[in-house]
């Protein structure tokens, strides 16, 4: 019997040190988080706090021991980034952050993983999708995951730096909510079990973006050391952004349409957040109309939210033929969809069910090749089938050339300017057999999430399997900078070689794949290799 309450008074034990093992001290208080599967998760912890339009301050420091498992606060928007999940919170004060980590207090440093959302610079959250949860990655890799939300679309990036020194920043105050949460990782990261000098930004789409953007900021120097850019390298989203002239003739149509002078900027604090953006987008209509400019999308009469090149934050474009000197020593990978858009385009259109590649016969798709690339079409389907012996012929007139070519421009400049080493890829596993391989296909696969998001449907283990050799890429290159794993290695792309690691069903390196069918498609871009 003594035996038996013995055992049982060391088990109450045992269950007390783990309840007591998620409590730890951060920079502004005590902070207790949730264990699921062996990871502890922290879910909405403040890194910072701000004032609308000005810049992050730190934390008021609370009492006690704080329990963080529900999401924070994501940035108002109007527009929801796709799959954001439903009734979400919204506000201001969206400087909120989590973590997902094997331990903590325990010394070990492990590589940090911190994960940037889509959405553009206008809208998206870190919860937006329920497969950019990290426990999985977390647990897989013995690494520290961290996914943020800050300010964007107006709040973000309205420049109002005309109007007195509190709002010198303004035009940019959404990236520099994201140094914020990078110097608040670099100070508390240790205690949750990070390495705080071993930080890789990874993001999607406009996430991709922003670590663009940040490599080529004086104000982000220093503050992490590798990035991922999954499917964000174009010249219309990060690789170029808005010239204060013209993010300060926006702010000009804006307090016009409401109506405001000089002496009254200041009641853009307090104004409904809707009333405010309305007149925002006007606004940005009315600048891109009268400049003549398109969207990311090459829609004339429309620009979006994004940073300003204001001569202290940015002191020039992010990339143009050159990038800053401060991001040569920052690792990166770089990479695309198969189809990206043009594959949700097919999916999206209004005869898609009856219309589509899989109804079409052999005549008809002969005549859709040639109606998209007019006499280049044998030239075309010959450079493709060279790129993608596995895929059908008819699969050329969805593969991605957009955000690819601007991705191979960005590396071949990379490349020649020498430093850290730079990666490419491309994401060819077919997860739609209408989408093929659509922009975001490749997150769940990244945080080996399969599972987690219904739309998915039940993973094949072929598909666990390509999801297993990518997040073990992503993995690595998180530890070492070198994303190579046993069995499958992985060369930087150089000028020389062009190398291209392609994820499939057999995931291989190849050199220069797509060159020719790039060349062929956006015959008039200007590749630097």
């Amino acid at each position: 019997m003594k035996k038996q309450i013995l055992t049982l008074v060391l088990s109450l034990i045992g269950l007390t040190a783990m309840a007591q093992s998620t409590q730890v001290k951060l920079s502004s208080g005590m902070a207790e988080g949730v264990v699921n599967n062996g990871i502890i998760s922290y879910k909405g912890i403040p890194y910072a706090h701000a004032e609308r339009f000005q810049r992050p301050m730190d934390v008021e420091p609370w009492q006690g021991v704080r329990k963080f498992d529900t999401y924070g606060q994501m940035s108002s928007q109007m527009m929801m980034a796709f799959g954001q999940q439903s009734a979400p919170n919204m506000g201001d004060d969206c400087q909120n952050l989590n973590v997902w980590t094997p331990a903590v207090n325990d010394g070990k440093k492990r590589p940090v993983m911190v994960w940037l959302h889509g959405g553009g610079f206008e809208s998206g959250s870190s919860y937006q999708d329920p497969s950019m949860d990290g426990e999985n990655l977390s647990k897989q890799g013995d690494v520290v995951v961290v996914s943020i939300n800050h300010r964007l679309n107006i709040l973000g990036f309205l420049d109002l730096s005309a109007y007195g020194d509190k709002y010198r920043h303004s035009g940019n105050a959404g990236l520099i909510d994201i140094i914020s949460a990078l110097r608040w990782i670099h100070n508390n990261i240790e205690a949750l079990g990070g390495d705080p000098n071993n930080i890789t930004l990874f993001g999607e789409s406009g996430g991709g973006a922003k670590i663009i953007v940040l490599a080529a900021s004086p104000f982000a120097k220093g503050t992490f050391q590798k990035g991922i850019i999954e499917s964000g390298a174009v010249e219309s989203l990060g690789m170029l952004v808005t010239p204060q002239s013209t993010a300060r003739m926006v702010t000009e149509s804006l307090l016009k349409k409401l109506n405001l002078d000089a002496a009254h900027v200041d009641d853009l604090i307090t104004m409904p957040y809707n009333q405010l953006q309305a007149a925002g987008s006007e606004a940005l209509r009315e600048v891109a109309t009268q400049l003549g400019l398109k969207d990311g999308f090459n829609n004339p009469g429309n620009m979006s939210w994004a940073p300003t090149v204001d001569g202290e934050f940015l002191i020039e474009q992010p990339v143009t033929d050159h990038t800053a000197s401060q991001s040569h020593d920052i690792a990166l990978m770089i990479g695309t969809n198969f189809s990206e858009m043009n594959g949700m385009a097919m999916m999206f259109s209004p005869d898609s069910q009856f219309d589509n590649k899989t109804t079409w016969t052999d005549e008809q798709k002969r005549d859709k090749l040639t109606q998209q690339f007019g006499d280049k079409a044998d030239e075309v389907v010959k450079a493709f089938k060279a790129a993608y012996p596995d895929r059908p012929e008819i699969d050329a007139l969805y593969v991605d050339s957009w955000i690819r070519s601007n991705s191979l421009k960005y590396l071949g400049i990379r490349a020649k300017e020498g430093g850290a080493p730079v990666y490419s890829y491309v994401f060819n596993y077919e997860t739609n057999p209408m989408m093929m391989v659509p922009h975001t296909a490749e997150i769940a696969y990244v945080f080996n999430n399969l599972g987690k998001n219904p739309m998915m449907g039940q993973p094949t283990d072929e598909a666990k399997q390509v999801a297993q050799v990518m997040s073990q890429a992503w993995i690595n290159f998180a530890k070492t900078g070198n994303p190579s794993q046993a069995g499958l290695e992985w060369p930087a792309f150089t000028t020389g070689n062009r190398a291209t690691m392609v994820f499939d069903k057999k995931s291989q390196a190849r050199t220069a794949f797509d060159d020719q069918l790039m060349k062929l498609l956006v015959p008039d871009y200007q590749f630097i290799y």
